[in-house]
Order: C-alpha cells, then structure tokens, then sequence
C-alpha cells in the first residue's frame, strides 16, 4: 500500500488495525513496526511467521518512507508472499517507482494504493462531504476560510473539524462566526477577505486587512498571501478568456464553488485583463522579495507597497 496523503495513511491504517482481527487473536497475531525502527529483514523474518490460533497476521510498517534507501530489498518477499500474512507498508509523502521490481511484484500480488495530496479547489468540496457525512453542514466561506488558514493538510483540517463536530450540536450550520470563536482565524482579517476587497477595489477594507496582517505575521505568513493572490488574479485572467460567462460554465472553468463566481465577475470589472497581466507580474516581484532577493524590506512593507501597486 503505497499513500503519499498522510491523513489516509492514518485512516486505512486504523481501520486494518481495528477490523481485520478480533480482540482475542490480536496479542499474538498483530504488530506495528516503524520504518526508522526496523529492517527490512525485521520485517520479512516477521511476514514469514504463521499465524497463532487464527488465519491470518497483521503487520503495518509505518512510516516506511524511512526504509526508501534499502526498500527494493522486500522484493524477493513480494514475490512469493507468506499468504497468511497481510503485510500493510505505509509510504508517506513518496511512491514507489514504479519501473523497480518491487512495485511489479506488489502490483501483481497485492494492492497499491497512490492517494494524491488534493488540490486546493478541492478541499472545500471534501470539508462539505466530511461534515456532511456527521450531519453537519458549512457555509462556503467558512470551508474556505479554514482551507486558506490550513492548506491542502487534510489531517490538520479533519483535526479542526472534530473541534468544531465536538462543540457544536448536530445538524448546525457551521458559519465563519463558529471559525473565529473556535479555531482562532478571523472572519473579518483573513485572507479571503482581502481577496475579496482587492477585487472589489474597497481600498479601506483592504488596507484594515493588510496592516492586522503586518501585526500578526506569525498568523498570517506573506509567502501564503501572495500565493493565494496569484492564484485568484490567475482565475481571474481565466475569466476574461472565457467566451461561455454562465455561472455554472465558470465554476467549472475555475474550479470553483457557484458561490463564489460573483467575487470573480466584479473584479473582470475592476481589472481589465491587461491590469491583470501586470498583477501577476507584480505578485511575482513581491514573491522574490518577501525571500530577501532584491530589497530589504519587511514583509509588511512589501505587502503594503503590493497593495498600493494592484489598486492604483
């Protein structure tokens, strides 16, 4: 089983450790070993074995990414496994190459499982389901508000989900308000909201945003601001490329929730495409900046002068 996500490799592994085995056969039949732990010859003598009063083993290497330098070495095992034994090996952040011998044989004997880190425009959607499935659900800004605070970490995100499923009573409606009091991002300082005043060239609002940014930066990290507008501006000259401007036709093109397609119609308003063009561009300059190549400003004061530049 080869996952670079983190939070299935941890999901998938708590459920074998859970299910596969009753309570009774667990003692003998059951064992977690650690890549920087073991070895690889630890972990065939282990596969090897028989089971104990019951069918089958358990064994789950986690954090096999550790093992990445001597892991072609279980390949003489994969080819001719111990049928009793369920070898679980949970590869973090890397893949098995799939040219090497071990991945064909695992492959043809057994199961890999290649889970791909989601996209950011995808998070939100996920964050719906999750909650959904605990008979909750979300407000659009407050989906994003959490993925732009956490990113694409799906265990950190599902951490904060549980906080919020633990507070509040089933069936609510979790709004950007329960964000605030709960998990500590602001619902009026954050980087959706200065996305959406640029793009409404609300110049007060921006600037309110951008100077509580300045005083918290530990929260609010320049390199993710920057980020996150390249990729809204990016969307944004997307848009003006569009012939087809339905509001389903849109979300689509950029990968985005219906919800939000009016913040990109206003700012098309706002910044004909050639502005656009320069902000990217400007985006970049700032971006080479706030990593001390060029200047030697704050990263307050780039903000601010990336600011001045993308509304005037």
């Amino acid at each position: 089983m080869c996952i670079r996500d983190s939070y299935y490799i941890d999901k998938i592994s708590d459920f074998i450790e859970e299910n596969i085995l009753d309570e009774s056969e667990k003692g003998f039949n059951q064992t977690v070993m650690y890549g920087r732990d073991v070895s690889i010859e630890d972990i065939m003598g282990s596969a090897k074995r028989f089971p104990m009063m019951a069918e089958r083993q358990v064994i789950i290497i986690k954090e096999a990414q550790d093992l990445s330098r001597t892991i072609e070495k279980l390949t003489s095992y994969a080819e001719n496994p111990q049928t009793s034994t369920v070898l679980v090996i949970n590869y973090k952040y890397k893949k098995l190459d799939k040219r090497k011998k071990l991945y064909k044989a695992i492959d043809k004997i057994g199961l890999i499982y290649d889970s791909k880190r989601l996209y950011e425009n995808q998070v939100s959607d996920w964050i719906r389901r999750v909650l959904g499935g605990k008979k909750y659900q979300v407000e659009p800004k407050a989906a994003q508000m959490l993925v732009e605070f956490l990113g694409t970490d799906l265990s950190k995100i599902n951490n904060e989900l549980e906080k919020l499923t633990t507070i509040l009573p089933a069936g609510s409606i979790i709004t950007p308000e329960h964000i605030e009091d709960n998990i500590g991002i602001s619902k009026d300082f954050n980087n959706f909201e200065l996305r959406k005043s640029i793009g409404e060239k609300d110049v007060f609002k921006a600037n309110q945003i951008i100077n509580y940014f300045a005083q918290n930066p530990k929260n609010n990290p320049l390199v993710m601001t920057i980020s996150l507008l390249n990729s809204f501006f990016t969307q944004v000259l997307m848009y003006h490329g569009l012939q087809n401007k339905s509001r389903d036709h849109v979300a689509k093109a950029l990968g985005i929730r219906p919800f939000f397609v009016t913040d990109y119609i206003t700012a098309s308003k706002n910044y004909p495409m050639r502005k656009v063009a320069q902000i990217i561009a400007l985006l970049r300059d700032a971006d080479v900046k706030s990593k001390g190549v060029g200047a030697s400003q704050s990263n307050g004061d780039i903000l601010k002068e990336l600011l001045f530049k993308i509304l005037h």
